[in-house]
């Protein structure tokens, strides 16, 4: 056949041609805050859809992008379990717990412990599937870890536990 007659690509992505968003093998816990934010998300992404003009290509590529992202949010609210912190054991980190930390050189860390799409951790968020987290999980007041990290191991003490 020759080539005059096959359809070449125009270089953009054509609605039917995006992947899905990949969903996390782990469970889907959440803290109320970050259900709500999941949900914010869903409700943001309706507007811009609503929003979108319906006759052009660039509208409808940007339609698909959103309708994927809804169905991920769809999905990931659909399989979460909200854990509230009150519930979890005062004296020990668990899911939802506000760690403060000191390292061997003195340095102080302040984390809460939260789900993988809440994760924010230049700002304090760490995912409960995260390195610090699973070294820290069931630790007390008083506990030392290990925090392995790819820059090197370090040891933190637990210096306060809080939930709520």
């Amino acid at each position: 056949m020759s080539r005059a007659f096959v359809k070449e690509g125009d270089g953009e992505p054509h609605p039917g041609d995006l992947p899905e968003l990949p969903i996390s093998e782990h469970p889907n816990y959440v803290t109320p805050r970050g259900m709500a934010l999941l949900r914010s998300r869903l409700d943001d992404a309706a507007r811009r859809i609503a929003a979108l003009e319906n006759d052009t290509d660039g509208a409808r590529l940007e339609r698909a992008h959103i309708e994927r992202e809804v169905r991920w949010l769809q999905a990931r609210i659909l399989g979460a379990i909200t854990i509230a912190p009150e519930r979890q054991p005062p004296d020990r980190v668990a899911f939802g717990a506000r760690v403060e930390l000191i390292d061997d050189q003195g340095l102080e860390y302040r984390y809460r412990i939260v789900g993988e799409d809440e994760a924010d951790p230049e700002h304090g968020l760490i995912s409960w599937v995260s390195p610090l987290a699973r070294a820290l999980h069931g630790a007390r007041v008083g506990e030392s870890v290990t925090w392995k990290r790819p820059i090197g191991d370090v040891q933190v003490e637990v210096l306060a536990i809080e939930y709520g």
